[in-house]
C-alpha cells in the first residue's frame, strides 16, 4: 500500500498547459512552449522562459510549440516537456509512486489522437492515465449542475481549437469542435495589422492586442486602444503605432461568427 499518490488533472492545451495536484490546488501553469539545443538534444528551457525565446534564439537552439489544435504534433517533445512539468508538480521520492493523470482532449479527437496522449504522459511518468472531453472537464470547473435534466450549452475556447457541448444527465448530449480558437485570433489580428498598417508585429503583441483591445460588438461602450511598436515593410524601420478596438472589429468578428455557427448547429 501506498503512502502518498499524486493524482494529476492536466490541461494539456495547445498555448498552455496547467497541472492540478490533488490537496495542493494549481500547481502549474506554464505555456507549453519547449526550447531545445539543436546540437545536443538537451532541453534548454521549458514553459513562459522558453516562449520568451521564440523568434529570438540562435541557429543552434529551437523553440517550438510541441502541441498544435489541442493533440500531440511532436511526441518526443510533448513527453520531455510533460516530463519537467510533472517534476515541478509532483515531489517524488522512494515512497511516492508515479502519478495518476486525468487529461482532457477537445471533442472528437481520434483514437490515434488519444493514444498519441496517452503514451506521451506515460513516457512522460504517468502511472495511469484518464482523459475527459474538454468541455465536460469545462462544465465540472464550472460548477455546473450537469448531472441533472436541465441543458447546458459549454464553449471552451482554447488555443488551438473550440470545444462546444451541450451537458446533460452527467454526459454530453452533443459534441463538436472547431478549429477556431486564440492563436486563430492571433494571426488574424498580426495579419490585419500587417495589411492596415505596413508593419510586421510578433505573436505576442498580436496576442497583447486581443487580450486588452480586441471586442466583438461594434455597438458596445468597451473601446480601448494601444501603441505597439514594429517593423515598418516599407522602411524596414522601427515604427510605433497606436491600435484601437473599432481597428480590429473586422478580423476578431469574423472568427467569432465561426465559432457561433457552431454553436447554433
Amino acid at each position: 500500500m501506498f503512502l502518498f499518490s499524486n493524482d494529476l488533472g492536466v490541461d494539456l492545451g495547445t498555448s498552455n498547459v496547467l497541472i492540478y495536484a490533488d490537496g495542493k490546488g494549481l500547481v502549474v501553469r506554464e505555456p507549453s512552449v519547449v526550447a531545445m539545443d539543436k546540437n545536443t538534444g538537451k532541453i534548454l528551457q521549458v514553459g513562459a522562459a522558453a516562449r520568451n525565446m521564440l523568434g529570438r534564439t540562435p541557429g543552434n537552439v529551437v523553440a517550438m510549440h510541441p502541441l498544435k489544435d489541442g493533440t500531440v504534433s511532436d511526441h518526443e517533445m510533448t513527453v520531455r516537456m510533460l516530463q519537467e512539468m510533472f517534476k515541478t508538480a509532483t515531489k517524488a521520492s522512494f515512497f511516492t509512486p508515479k502519478p495518476r493523470v486525468v487529461i482532457s482532449v477537445p471533442s472528437g479527437v481520434s483514437e490515434v489522437e488519444e493514444r498519441s496522449v496517452i503514451n506521451a504522459a506515460i513516457e512522460a511518468g504517468a502511472r495511469r492515465v484518464f482523459l475527459i472531453e474538454e468541455p465536460l472537464a469545462a462544465g465540472l470547473g464550472a460548477g455546473l449542475d450537469i448531472r441533472g435534466p436541465s441543458g447546458h450549452l459549454v464553449v471552451d475556447i482554447g488555443g488551438g481549437t473550440t470545444d462546444i457541448a451541450v451537458l446533460s444527465l452527467g454526459g454530453k448530449v452533443k459534441a463538436t469542435s472547431v478549429r477556431v480558437a486564440g492563436n486563430h485570433y492571433d494571426e488574424e489580428i498580426l495579419k490585419h495589422v500587417r495589411n492596415k498598417y505596413s508593419i510586421a508585429i510578433g505573436q505576442r503583441t498580436a496576442e497583447e492586442l486581443k487580450k486588452h483591445v480586441a471586442c466583438c460588438p461594434q455597438k458596445t461602450d468597451f473601446h480601448e486602444s494601444m501603441e505597439i511598436k514594429g517593423r515598418s515593410l516599407l522602411t524596414g524601420l522601427p515604427v510605433r503605432v497606436t491600435v484601437s478596438t473599432d481597428d480590429l472589429y473586422e478580423p476578431v468578428m469574423m472568427l467569432s461568427e465561426q465559432i457561433g455557427t457552431a454553436a447554433h448547429q
